[in-house]
C-alpha cells in the first residue's frame, strides 16, 4: 500500500526486547495495511530450515532488509521490526529504505517502567514456535547503543497500544 504522498514509506521499529515493538508494530500494520517484517520471525525460520543456530549475527536483519527493498520498489510501504541495537544496524535499515526511493521514519520503543519492562519480560509469549525470548538479565545487559540521530521515541509504558500506533501513524501519514 502507498501512503498518499506517493512514494512508499519504511518504518524501521525499534527497540529493546518487551518493551512492546511487536504488539505496536503489528497493530500499525493492521491499521495502515502496510506490509510487516518481523526480524525474529525470519532468523526463527532460518534456524528451523539451516544448521545455523542462535545468535545469527546480521542474516536476520539483511534478509529483512532486501525483502523490505524489493516491497518498496514495487511501491508497498514496509513496517520492519527488530531490536535494532546498534548504529550499524540502523543505518543499514536507513539505507535500504532510500536506495529503494522510499521515505524513511525510525521509530525507538521504550518502556521507561524498568518493574513494568520486567514483568513483561518475563511473562509474555512471544508467539513464534521453538523461539526462546531472552530472560531479563539477557535484555539489561544486551548491547544497545543510544541512538545519535532524531527518531520518534514512543513510551508503553506511558501509552496504551493504540495511542503508541496513533503516534506512529500521526508522524508517519500526511494530514489531510
Amino acid at each position: 500500500m502507498r501512503s498518499s504522498r506517493g512514494a512508499p514509506l519504511l518504518i524501521a521499529v525499534g527497540g529493546l526486547p518487551a518493551t512492546g515493538k511487536t504488539t505496536v508494530a503489528a497493530e500499525l500494520a493492521r491499521r495502515t495495511g502496510f506490509a510487516f517484517l518481523r526480524v525474529d520471525t525470519i532468523e526463527q525460520a532460518i534456524v528451523r530450515s539451516s544448521p545455523l543456530a542462535q545468535p545469527l549475527g546480521p542474516v536476520g536483519y539483511v534478509v529483512a532488509q532486501d525483502v523490505a527493498a524489493d516491497l518498496l520498489r514495487t511501491g508497498v510501504s514496509v513496517i520492519a521490526e527488530c531490536v535494532n541495537p546498534l548504529a550499524v544496524t540502523r543505518d543499514a535499515w536507513r539505507e535500504a529504505g532510500l536506495r529503494a526511493g522510499a521515505r524513511v521514519l525510525e521509530a525507538e520503543i521504550v518502556c521507561s517502567d524498568p518493574a513494568e519492562h520486567r514483568r513483561r519480560a518475563e511473562t509474555r509469549d512471544v508467539g513464534i514456535a521453538d523461539l526462546v525470548p531472552p530472560t531479563w538479565q539477557q535484555i539489561v545487559d544486551r548491547e544497545y547503543e543510544p541512538w545519535t540521530r532524531e527518531r520518534l521515541v514512543v513510551d508503553t509504558a506511558r501509552l496504551p497500544v493504540g495511542e503508541a500506533v496513533a503516534v506512529i501513524e500521526s508522524a508517519a501519514l500526511p494530514r489531510r
